[in-house]
């Protein structure tokens, strides 16, 4: 049966903290006093006679304490238990949108709370334990409560409780092999450091350390609603950390939650939303029917239209519909939009988008739900795309549509990969993005930059799709690919890149090569350009000696997005274990670090590139050299944006979509006209200014 105990009605509101985790010397107050330092003063005797004039209740009236600018007059129908603190009421109402409300406090329950300067209160059934910053609205709120034991989302365990009550995020793998513990400013290399070198314990324990070292275990700390919080018709809001300037509306269940909000990243919470165990980052928007348990959202992401996020990581600049994810570790920029869609038990690493019906996750094949997925950023499956674990793809994967019948390993990066079932085969082409989607692969690398709205960019974010990862994936591709001996079409097989016993086949083998030879020297010819148009070098020579000496290409890790070389992050591990990184801001100081050093590694590395393609030395780089690799970057830059308005312009001479306008002036009218996409031109703009500049350099550098 329920246990209901039955208590003395004078002792409600009080008795907050048990006695025995009150520090000595200390009272149930002592954190709260802390929390809030507003001085007040308590009531006259005429505040007291209108308060109950207007059918106000307390249990003891000394206990409700008030600004000097209190007015009982705008106070009515409450009921007070426990002490009480009230700010300034002005005779005025706040307007939110369509949404009004008188200030003051009105047909209200409201137990041992601090209420901010015109704060508007009214029909909230059950008001506890909070903190209520200044012109705050609250209406229609069936309870609104902090326990003493609140966590708001961080994974700690508090004073007095069982090891059992922390909560974990099981990101990546089902089982819960990978589980890291959330927290408040949690980042997405944070996640992946701490998922990812599960075999290397004393990293493991010092991530433990940094989490609980955040927190103070002790109990009583009082719930927060921040300066021009809106909150209305919501249900249950029990144990929620609110920044300022949110938006609640309608949501079902809110608990054990950190949402940040700001002035300039306000976050929002919409009709039938459940969320419980996470953490808001700034500037989310969760609308319509969300489920979120046990997750941590960045800042800037979306959960909307009934989506489900368990056991994840979303991160930044994420938007997630409609679908289920779980048990994934998502990096920035993933876009899933589709009802039927479904990732799970994945590593997803950014710039991602998941098509309709696509079934990332069946665990099936396996005796046990460990199986995981791998997937580089640029991860791209299609329509009603069905993948087993364990598998594994590089960089810019597109899969065609179809229900893949084992485990993947493909490790070219840029591929399109089919499952040809009239043949039992399974088809791999290289660089497809090059000879066939130029536009898309151009317009996301754009759009990503174009729609990272953080304000805050302690991990500097790669969002090029020509880049360190990328390059040294290609690097790799391409000593596969030359081993093959393809036939007069250009078709090679392999071995090992599908768990089964039928043809992996692997397309337009030369064409591949050819292209990613190209690739690589437009990337290191590029970098250098832009570091000359920066710096103003008055001779060839001058610029040369800028550039590091080192002539080994360097490895590099994509952690949480950020791309960092994998030297320096097996220091980081090592100043962690010893140490010399004490927390996590010091970790968080380590990704600012090393993203104000990414433009000069990443230079360096485009430079070891090009010497490695060319198979030349640092001496053998010459002026006359340079000067011809500039005249051919112009040439491939030729035929990209060529490539862009080539692929762009298949939507408007393929017969199947004209079929659905009786004119072309219709087609335009609906989809644009081609001359006018700004993209393209944008990226004809950009060929022109290349043009110009490789004239000036070419003549200031005397090459």
């Amino acid at each position: 049966m329920n246990i209901i105990q039955k208590l003395p009605i004078d002792t409600l509101g009080y008795n907050f903290i048990d006695p025995k985790y009150i520090p000595k010397g200390k009272d149930e107050y002592h954190l709260r006093n802390i929390q809030n330092t507003n001085a007040y003063r308590s009531l006259s005797a005429a505040e007291i006679a209108l308060l109950v004039t207007n059918r106000n209740t307390s249990d003891n009236w000394e206990k409700i304490l008030v600004s000097k600018k209190f007015n009982a007059n705008l106070v009515k129908n409450c009921s007070f238990y426990g002490l009480v603190r009230i700010g300034n009421m002005e005779p005025v109402y706040l307007s939110f949108h369509d949404f009004k409300m008188p200030v003051g406090l009105y047909s209200s329950t409201i137990i041992s709370c601090d209420i901010g300067n015109n704060v508007c209160i009214e029909n909230v059934n059950y008001l506890s334990h909070y903190i209520i910053g200044n012109d705050v609205m609250i209406a229609n709120v069936n309870e609104l409560t902090t326990t003493d034991h609140a966590k708001f989302g961080n994974g700690i365990v508090k004073e007095g409780e069982d090891e059992k009550t922390r909560t974990w995020i099981e990101l990546c793998n089902e089982n819960g092999g990978r589980k890291v513990i959330p927290f408040d400013g949690m980042l997405t290399g944070d996640a992946y450091l701490w998922s990812k070198y599960r075999d290397d314990e004393a990293l493991l324990e010092k991530f433990r350390y940094f989490t609980e070292k955040k927190f103070d275990r002790q109990r009583g700390y009082y719930g927060v609603i921040g300066d021009r919080t809106v909150i209305k018709n919501c249900g249950i809001i029990k144990d929620v950390q609110i920044g300022s300037d949110a938006y609640f509306k309608g949501a079902n269940k809110l608990k054990n939650l950190t949402v940040n909000s700001d002035a300039l990243r306000k976050s929002q919470i919409g009709e039938g939303c459940e969320m419980v165990n996470g953490i808001v980052g700034f500037g989310c928007r969760i609308f319509y029917g969300v489920k979120a348990v046990r997750f941590i959202m960045a800042s800037h992401s979306q959960l909307k239209y009934g989506a489900r996020l368990i056991n994840s990581y979303l991160g930044n600049n994420s938007t997630i519909s409609c679908c289920e994810v779980l048990n994934s570790l998502i990096f920035p920029a993933h876009e899933q939009h589709h009802n039927n869609s479904f990732l799970c038990a994945a590593l997803v690493m950014g710039q991602s988008n998941m098509a309709a019906g696509a079934t990332i996750g069946s665990n099936h094949n396996s005796r046990s739900p460990d199986g995981e997925i791998i997937a580089g950023r640029g991860f791209w499956p299609g329509l009603c795309v069905s993948l087993k674990h364990n598998s594994k793809f590089a960089s810019f994967s597109i899969i065609a549509k179809g229900d893949f019948p084992a485990e993947l390993n493909i490790p070219v990066p840029f591929s399109l990969i089919s499952n040809d079932v009239a043949n039992d085969k399974l088809q791999v082409m290289p660089a497809y993005w090059f000879m066939y989607n130029m536009y898309a692969l151009s317009r996301n690398a754009w759009k990503y930059v174009d729609r990272d709205r953080r304000t805050e960019k302690i991990q500097h974010i790669e969002y090029d799709f020509l880049a360190p990862d990328t390059i040294n994936e290609i690097f790799s591709s391409l000593t596969v690919l030359e081993k093959l001996k393809p036939d007069e079409e250009g078709t090679a097989t392999i071995e090992g890149w599908e768990n089964t016993k039928r043809t992996t086949e692997i397309l337009k083998v030369p064409q591949a090569i050819l292209l990613f030879k190209e690739l690589i020297r437009y990337y290191g010819v590029i970098a250098l350009f832009e570091h000359i148009q920066e710096h103003q070098f008055a001779g060839f020579d001058e610029m040369k000696k800028t550039i590091s000496a080192k002539i080994q290409r360097s490895k590099w890790l994509n952690i949480g997005g950020q791309l960092i070389q994998e030297e320096d992050v097996q220091k980081l591990k090592r100043n962690i274990k010893t140490d010399k990184i004490k927390n996590w801001g010091e970790v968080h100081q380590f990704y600012k670090d090393h993203g104000a050093l990414y433009a000069k590694d990443k230079l360096n590395h485009a430079y070891t590139s090009l010497l490695e393609i060319l198979n030349i030395t640092p001496r053998q780089f010459t002026p006359g050299l340079f000067k011809q690799l500039l005249q051919q970057a112009i040439a491939t830059k030729e035929w990209m944006c060529k490539g862009i308005y080539d692929s762009r312009a298949k939507d408007y001479s393929s017969p199947y979509r004209k079929m659905v306008y009786d004119t072309n002036e219709e087609m335009n009218k609906v989809m644009g006209r081609l001359e006018d996409n700004s993209f393209i031109q944008q990226q004809l703009a950009e060929l022109d200014e290349l043009k110009k500049q490789v004239k000036s350099i070419t003549r200031k550098l005397k090459l």
